[in-house]
């Protein structure tokens, strides 16, 4: 194989590419899981929600906040990482 063929392989650390897999996915699951708790409380606002379905809607936001919390803490990320910094447009999630 010539200098220049070697010079175009890409080369990659295995583990670094599964923890930005693993930064990428959490985030959209983040970013996900934000909106669904902000139409939730909407919901609730406007009372379109039954007492039953409010309980059900938030056990499952808990859980889903802390299955986040140990995938980030499996993937060694803190919720910071998963705010992605998108330049002039600002931060993928908002800061509250």
């Amino acid at each position: 194989m010539s200098e220049p063929e070697r010079a175009w392989r890409l080369r990659t650390d295995p583990e670094a590419v599964e923890r930005d897999l693993s930064r990428l996915v959490l985030t959209l699951v983040e970013l996900i899981r934000q909106l669904v708790e902000r139409q939730c409380v909407r919901r609730m606002d406007q009372g379109d929600l039954t007492d039953e379905q409010l309980e059900a809607v938030g056990l499952t936001l808990m859980r889903l906040e802390e299955a986040m919390t140990d995938l980030c803490a499996r993937f060694d990320l803190s919720p910071s990482d998963l705010n992605l910094d998108l330049g002039p447009l600002g931060t993928l999630l908002p800061k509250d």
